[in-house]
């Protein structure tokens, strides 16, 4: 099972990282003179910001788990020291903590 779940989170991983750079290189470009444009662009660059920051915070927790797989800690409560329901695991495979104590 850990295998599997390695797995899906390196390929998740790889989709926000490709994702962020996206982001990132679209905020590089420069803006339209037009100043109609420019008032999408800057609404869009809201959404985008958001975006970008959400993924930045989900490659973090994958990073977080992968560490955490190496290091032989996967799927183990943080509060409780408990293991992890499998079905939890598989639902949100960066989870920290069990389903008591993240409620």
């Amino acid at each position: 099972m850990i295998a599997q779940i390695s797995d899906t989170l390196l390929a998740k991983k790889a989709e926000l990282s490709q994702r962020i750079a996206a982001i990132e290189a679209d905020f590089k470009k420069g803006r339209a003179a037009d100043f109609a444009e420019q008032t999408s662009e800057r609404e869009n660059d809201e959404v985008l910001d958001e975006i970008h920051h959400e993924a930045k915070a989900e490659l973090s927790l994958i990073c977080h788990a992968l560490q955490r797989i190496e290091n032989g800690r996967y799927g183990i409560c943080d509060s409780c020291a408990e293991k992890i329901a499998e079905q939890r695991l598989s639902a949100l495979p960066y989870t920290t903590k069990c389903i008591d104590c993240a409620t």
